[in-house]
């Protein structure tokens, strides 16, 4: 058994200070891989007095209760990363000190006797200045009954979740009913006389949980299993939609289709969706890779061979055009066809048919042929490589495909539709995608397209835990930290820290510096002349290299020039 002793003083918190950035220049406030935001406490205190006012007080106080019970739970994880090397109690106090970094209160630790092997806890804590009883007592007056329940939820949440079972706070004294504090007690609900009564604010319906866990995973296991429709091409930005009624309009005709678009944008998956919404959906889909294939081969892939046509051809062989008859043939790649199959190929769509290799009997095939290029036709046309022929009769009904950087408005829906998919097929039960991460996928430039984000989204469900959500590590493991921060210096206040590459480059710069015996005027004079030096005597584009304004800069230089002429005696 760990305890905290009565008035001992808190690890220090750099480690947890370290983990809030702010990013003005994005819009976004990060602690560790959680996106927060600041919102002013009148606000919450409005939306309190609305839950409590339109629900009741015991409805809302179960709808805050359980929104605070899930920030504590993530807020355990952060500890148990942060300060997994840390005895247990001190580990635990990561949350009581967020909590303080968080706004909510300000938390003193009376008891704190946490024993992880045993499952055992008691804990007992003061709060001061908790934002929830001043903002009850601003909007609704002094209350009858302890108030602090999103607090609460907190303390709880994350107590059950550090401890591995549900942990049950009570509060014995609220400043919401006149008090010049709050005082909160937690031990394991079993331990607790009334505790069963007080289970439902702090966890929601398991049975609704299961159906909505089975629904997610029958959903996804169809989608693996079902040949793709257009209900499977995911996506409502405007370039997307438009290609997707393209296709559409196509499904109803015979009309040869042409797919274009960089690697990995879903070529084959538009024309399998293609193939589902036409009348050939009952006949075969057959595709080729005509780059994958040998030169010397493709011709006996596409159009079959008879038996004896050349050396080890022991038998007669069906080709792609024959499997497909009725159905679709999807040749991707087509720019990398050779010269001689793009011939054959031209007269199969021209008189629909085909010849074996060692056959001079012609074959009726009824194929819709679907082909697909990430080269551009008319460039290998004019360098020799493609038949202008061919491509006249392939650019029949084009279908541009977005690059996913063109459509990033679809990259959340994109990642969930696979998350699920992929959380199936590996057996796991993955929560969600962290903000952090998502703004990563929003931001990523996608080189690889659609096909990078699902190798990405399958490998943050491989290495995400069990229950848990991918984080930014799990999808860009060494993706550098490019957007400008500020994080909080050692009086709390707002310090710009730059990327990591700026910061580190600072770090090196500040140790040969404080080496040099520079003093701080010294050091500043210099700092002021290399800037006018650099910006060819132009004080103000000096002014703005430096952050400043010029009048500031003016004065400076005026202030060192004035100290330099009248050393210290």
């Amino acid at each position: 058994m760990e305890t905290h002793p009565t008035h001992l003083k808190y690890p220090g918190d750099a480690d947890l200070r370290g983990l809030l950035r702010f990013q003005p220049d994005e819009g976004s406030i990060w602690l560790g891989d959680r996106r927060m935001v600041l919102l002013h406490t009148v606000a919450l205190g409005s939306l309190r007095q609305d839950l409590i006012s339109s629900m009741g007080p015991e409805h809302a106080r179960r709808i805050l209760t359980r929104m605070g019970y899930a920030c504590g739970m993530r807020d355990a994880e952060f500890a148990k990363r942060l300060r997994g090397d840390r005895p247990a109690a001190e580990m635990f106090l990561v949350g009581p000190q967020l909590h303080m970094l968080e706004g909510a209160a300000k938390v003193t630790p009376l008891a704190n006797e946490v024993d992880l092997e045993a499952g055992r806890f008691y804990g007992e804590y003061r709060w001061d200045h908790s934002w929830e009883a001043h903002a009850h007592r601003e909007r609704l007056g002094l209350a009858e009954e302890p108030a602090c329940w999103t607090l609460l939820g907190y303390a709880s949440g994350y107590t059950s979740a550090f401890m591995g079972r549900l942990v049950l706070f009570k509060e014995t004294v609220c400043a919401a009913c006149g008090a010049d504090h709050c005082h909160i007690v937690g031990r394991p609900i079993e331990e607790w006389p009334d505790g069963e009564a007080h289970r439902a604010y702090f966890e929601s319906d398991s049975l609704l949980e299961k159906i909505e866990a089975l629904s997610q995973q029958v959903e996804a296991l169809r989608s693996s299993l079902e040949p793709a429709s257009d209900g499977q091409l995911v996506g409502s930005s405007p370039s997307f939609r438009r290609a997707l009624e393209l296709l559409r309009k196509a499904a109803g005709t015979q009309v040869t289709v042409l797919l274009t678009g960089e690697t990995g944008v879903g070529k084959e998956r538009f024309a399998r969706a293609l193939h589902q919404l036409s009348d050939r959906r009952e006949a075969p889909f057959v595709a080729v890779n005509c780059a994958a294939l040998p030169g010397e081969l493709i011709e006996a892939e596409l159009f079959g061979v008879e038996k004896g046509a050349y050396t080890g051809a022991h038998a007669s062989r069906a080709g792609r055009f024959e499997r497909a008859d009725g159905g679709t043939l999807f040749l991707d790649e087509i720019g990398e066809m050779p010269l001689a199959a793009q011939a054959k190929l031209l007269r199969a769509l021209q008189e629909g048919e085909i010849e074996r290799i060692g056959s001079e009997a012609p074959r009726k095939v009824r194929v819709r042929v679907v082909a697909a290029t990430n080269v551009d036709l008319e460039a290998a046309v004019a360098q020799g490589r493609f038949r202008r022929d061919l491509l006249y009769r392939l650019n029949v009904y084009p279908i541009r495909i977005p690059a996913l950087r063109e459509r990033t408005g679809d990259i959340a829906d994109l990642a969930r539709s696979m998350l699920g998919r992929f959380a199936a097929l590996h057996g796991k039960r993955i929560t969600g995608i962290s903000e952090r991460a998502m703004q990563a996928l929003h931001t990523h430039p996608w080189p690889g397209n659609v096909r990078e984000l699902e190798n990405l989204i399958e490998r943050g469900v491989i290495l995400t835990a069990q229950g848990g959500a991918i984080e930014l590590e799990h999808v860009f493991p060494e993706a550098p930290d490019l957007h400008r921060e500020a994080g909080l210096g050692p009086r709390g206040e707002l310090a710009d820290l730059g990327s990591r590459e700026q910061r580190e480059l600072l770090d090196r710069v500040l140790e040969r510096v404080l080496g040099s015996g520079l003093s701080l005027d010294q050091l500043e004079q210099r700092l002021l002349e290399s800037a006018v030096a650099a910006s060819g005597g132009n004080l103000s584009a000096a002014a703005r290299r430096l952050g400043i304004t010029r009048p500031q800069l003016a004065y400076r230089l005026k202030r060192a020039a004035e100290d330099g002429a009248n050393p210290p005696a």
